[in-house]
């Protein structure tokens, strides 16, 4: 007894065309001949799929289908074809669904698009903060103007494929189904060169070195993309040209790491500017002088911000923030008289000169003696 066919497509008997497509889509991925070679279950199974699909999308046959059920094509009834491939719904969307399998293109190909070109630019923080607009010599193929991109000789033109008749693709009958292909003979394009251009040997294109400019704006990131379109590769025998694309990436700063649109610097200073206090300047990304006031007792690895120091939000107004990060450095080649002075501070020094330091050894002490009671 033949299966229900709004069971075999899983779907409601109120489903619309485009439920009916997505389903018969999905069924016949999973079942396809070429997806189970000698799998005879999934061959039945796949010529079901089909049937019912030629069968619901009709409003006709449905109309029948849904009133009669099965009955209605028996003895002749609605013209029934049975279980192969016909014209109509498998034939339209057969492309959409197995053309990659088949290595073959879409309908209306006829022209090769051109290949996508990459180049890889290396710019400054510094331009990177600024913007530039810098110019890139990128060698290519451009359409050859001998031919106007014809790829054939000039007062000739290409000829209809004999094999394919210009449609650019052939069909072939393979066991109970019928295959389009890209015809092997014009690849797909429908027209062959006979008499091809000196120039470019038919391609219809040659290879050049092309000088761009590539506007960078200002606040761009690093591994950021920039599109050209239409600036990649000719296309063969006059198609359309691929894209370039520039992949950014900026130089590692001497001064200023970067976190999105703000700056960091870590900025030395003497242990008697961070006992007693004081202030110095820094130079900022954009040139100007920014003053750090550091207060009396400053210790190691502090920030300080700056705001608005940083780098600009790519085509926003906002800019980020400089975070001044200071390193107390510890005195060196200390003279006679400094080792005095330092010996003295230290006899004379008490526990709220460094409160972390006896902070943190006497909590060490309570730690470890409380595992011992």
């Amino acid at each position: 007894m033949k299966a229900d066919f709004y069971e075999t497509l899983s779907v409601s008997r109120n489903a619309d065309e485009k439920e009916l497509k997505s389903a018969f889509r999905k069924l016949a991925m999973k079942y396809h001949p070429d997806r189970n070679p000698g799998d005879k279950e999934a061959e039945q199974k796949f010529k079901e799929i089909n049937e019912a699909y030629e069968t619901l999308r009709d409003p006709q046959k449905r109309a029948a289908y849904d009133r009669f059920g099965h009955a209605a094509f028996e003895n002749g009834g609605m013209g029934s074809r049975g279980g192969g491939f016909h014209s109509g719904g498998f034939a339209d969307i057969f492309e959409d669904i197995f053309g990659d399998i088949m290595g073959g293109r879409r309908r209306g190909g006829g022209r090769d698009r051109g290949a996508d070109l990459r180049y890889n630019m290396e710019i400054t923080l510094e331009e990177a903060f600024t913007g530039k607009t810098a110019q890139i010599h990128v060698p290519t193929s451009v359409t050859c103007d001998e031919c106007t991109g014809s790829g054939a000789r000039p007062g000739s033109t290409p000829v209809q494929c004999p094999m394919c008749h210009g449609a650019g693709r052939v069909r072939a009958s393979q066991g109970f189904f019928s295959v389009e292909r890209t015809c092997p003979h014009c690849q797909g394009r429908g027209e062959v060169v006979n008499d091809p251009c000196d120039k470019c040997a038919g391609h219809g294109r040659v290879t050049e070195e092309r000088t761009l400019s590539v506007n960078i704006p200002a606040g761009i990131e690093d591994g950021t993309r920039i599109r050209l379109a239409g600036e990649g590769e000719a296309g063969l025998r006059g198609g359309p040209a691929g894209d370039l694309y520039i992949f950014l990436s900026v130089k590692p700063h001497e001064f200023f790491q970067r976190d999105g649109a703000d700056l960091y610097c870590k900025v030395p200073i003497s242990m008697t500017t961070a006992a007693l206090g004081g202030s110095f300047e820094v130079t900022t990304l954009d040139g100007t002088q920014a003053r750090v006031k550091i207060p009396e007792g400053t210790q190691n690895g502090r920030q300080f911000r700056l705001r608005g120091k940083g780098m600009p939000v790519l085509r926003q107004p906002q800019v980020g923030d400089l975070y001044i990060q200071v390193a107390v450095e510890t005195p060196q080649n200390l003279t006679k008289r400094q080792r005095e002075l330092l010996e003295e501070f230290e006899k004379i020094s008490s526990h709220e000169n460094s409160p972390q330091s006896t902070g943190f050894f006497s909590r060490m002490k309570d730690f470890f003696e409380s595992f011992s009671e």
